[in-house]
């Protein structure tokens, strides 16, 4: 994969990942949201957090598995994309539900099980996202890696989160099929599996950042 090759890559990846926050915009704009655009917003931005987090964590097996080395420097671009969506998904809920009162949102979050694992997902985000820049890399050497693992308890937060908040058992299947995907990625990472599952494609030659 040249370098041309790469930017377009880049390129690709960042319309893909505005995309659904571009259509938002539009559909507020035009006053298509529905009856209840709050939640609207909060599902939509909820759900593409998701699937961002879901393909972040492909991106290391993607890489290993079919030899493409580069595609991994796109990870840190999706996992901050991730963020964005989460935060606005919060910040929807602080500022377009609960007007930013604090003593509303503590009580939203601490009264209601999802509210509170949502929540702690996007504190646990915070920190990940700060470190992403290359200087944090270097700065924290062998505990950039250790810290950024943090991003499977987000995961399985998300995923309960995800679950929690659906009124019915019948929607449960969507945030079960993300948890056995997010599992299944896990599970690629092991030193274990990953040596069988590598020998399908030739390994990338860039260096491991798992």
């Amino acid at each position: 994969m040249g370098l041309k090759k790469l930017d377009k890559l880049k390129v690709i990846t960042h319309l893909a990942a505005l995309a659904p926050l571009v259509y938002l915009f539009v559909n507020a704009f035009q006053n298509q949201l529905g009856a209840d655009p709050i939640r609207e917003i909060m599902r939509r931005t909820g759900r593409d957090a998701l699937v961002l987090l879901v393909i972040t964590l492909a991106v290391g097996p993607v890489r290993n598995i079919f030899g493409l080395a580069r595609v991994g420097r796109l990870r840190r671009t999706i996992g901050l994309y991730t963020f964005l969506y989460v935060s606005v998904h919060f910040l929807t809920f602080a500022g377009l539900d609960f007007r930013f009162n604090f003593n509303l949102i503590k009580e939203g979050v601490l009264e209601k099980p999802f509210a509170l694992v949502g929540f702690s997902a996007f504190l646990l985000l915070i920190p990940l996202a700060i470190t992403s820049t290359n200087r944090w890399v270097r700065r924290l050497g062998k505990n950039w890696k250790r810290l950024h693992r943090v991003i499977y308890l987000v995961a399985a937060l998300d995923i309960l989160h995800f679950l929690w908040q659906a009124k019915a058992k019948a929607l449960w299947r969507e945030p079960l099929m993300y948890g056995a995907l997010i599992v299944f990625l896990i599970l690629l990472r092991l030193p274990a599996v990953k040596k069988r599952v590598s020998k399908i494609g030739s390994l990338g030659t860039g260096p491991n950042e798992d």
